[in-house]
């Protein structure tokens, strides 16, 4: 039998990032693999996998409804025309209008990946698009063989709250999985400045002016021995920082911010803390499933997807969220104190060996498209 399975991401990148060793694990277990994404540069290093691909013309912030509706129709369009067997959607984006679609198009089974609600649910958040979405959700989930992957309880209590899905259609996978043995257990540098690090999108939801923030306080304590280091690219999300906001923050030496990187396990390595206090509502940061894979104490919010990384006292800190003196207090404690940072080290890497290995990750997406294809 041939299995059609379309993969749809919002950007290229996030696939190559997050969800490669899945299609690659479906192909080589006999499903023929699109991938459906929006091309930035990187459609290119898909195609070399091996693996189909197609431009998906979608805008990942954009609130114009005439684009969206042309999102919408582009893909059931697609549906109708290759007739997936199963289709994967991953992202907020590509969930609303690729389920709507599937289900117009009459697809047959249908697994949503919601890694990070984003703004869309938050108490704040007034927007049309934001009042409008749980409803249109709520109708194009409502048909059979669906499923919906959680990466935290909280996403799955949101979805069953609104009446999106029943209980029965949720699945739980703990993040997008991380290969242990390539991010390998590393002690930390014994040389150098102490490193700090944030690895994300320059997004102020995501705690950038947080840590900034903290730094600041602990200048005059740590101004000549520690570093740090904001690594992430500019964005066009309604939240994002410009360059010249993160000039101004930073001062090149004791905060740096060093752009979008492809060598962020090497930078990970060269870190001796990782600090992340976001309050955007994320699913589970895969720079902070890394950072315990390496073996780093981690400091984040007790927030959405970010505590699943975390157990606290025991391989880092939760820390309520925008309180830039915990940050501070917690960063201090940690590079402190270089025992207190080994231990807490190894604690992570024995958490993501518990928790976040790929192969795992890629079984249980496998198992739920086998379920999905047999119309359980």
């Amino acid at each position: 039998m041939n299995k059609k399975l379309f993969i749809v991401v919002n950007v290229d990148w996030f696939f190559l990032s997050h969800r490669k060793e899945i299609a690659l694990a479906a192909q080589k277990a006999g499903w023929h693999v699109t991938i459906v994404t929006a091309d930035t540069g990187k459609l290119k290093d898909i195609a070399t996998l091996g693996l189909r691909t197609i431009n998906l013309p979608m805008s990942r912030s954009g609130m114009n409804i005439f684009q969206e509706l042309k999102t919408l129709r582009f893909l059931w369009k697609l549906y109708r025309q290759e007739r997936p067997d199963v289709v994967h959607h991953v992202g907020m984006k590509t969930i609303l209008w690729g389920t709507l679609a599937s289900r117009f198009a009459w697809v047959h089974g249908v697994v949503n990946a919601i890694s990070g609600l984003g703004g869309f649910f938050a108490e704040d958040n007034r927007g049309v698009l934001a009042r409008l979405m749980p409803k249109v959700l709520r109708f194009a989930h409502h048909r059979k063989n669906l499923l919906c992957i959680f990466q935290n309880d909280d996403d799955k209590g949101l979805y069953i709250k609104h009446g999106i899905i029943r209980a029965e259609q949720a699945r739980f996978i703990k993040g997008s999985g991380v290969d242990l043995s390539n991010f390998r257990y590393t002690p930390e540098p014994e040389e150098g400045k102490l490193r700090v690090g944030l690895i994300a999108r320059m997004i102020v939801e995501k705690g950038i002016f947080i840590l900034t923030k903290a730094a600041e306080k602990l200048r005059p304590k740590y101004g000549e021995t520690v570093e740090f280091q904001l690594i992430g690219g500019l964005d066009d999300h309604p939240g994002a920082i410009t360059e010249a906001q993160l000039q101004e923050a930073c001062d090149g030496e004791y905060i740096r911010w060093l752009g979008y990187r492809t060598d962020v396990k090497a930078l990970l390595m060269q870190c001796h803390i990782v600090a992340f206090p976001s309050y955007y509502m994320e699913g589970l940061p895969k720079s902070l499933i890394e950072a315990d894979a390496i073996g780093r104490p981690v400091i984040t919010c007790n927030s959405v997807g970010c505590k699943e990384t975390v157990i606290d006292g025991y391989n880092g800190f939760l820390i309520p969220t925008k309180d830039v003196d915990a940050l501070a207090e917690k960063l201090d404690l940690l590079l402190s104190d270089k025992a207190l940072r080994q231990r807490m080290g190894r604690n992570s890497r024995a958490y993501a060996e518990k928790y976040f290995s790929i192969d795992s990750v890629v079984e249980k997406h496998l198992e739920i498209y086998e379920e999905l294809i047999a119309g359980k």
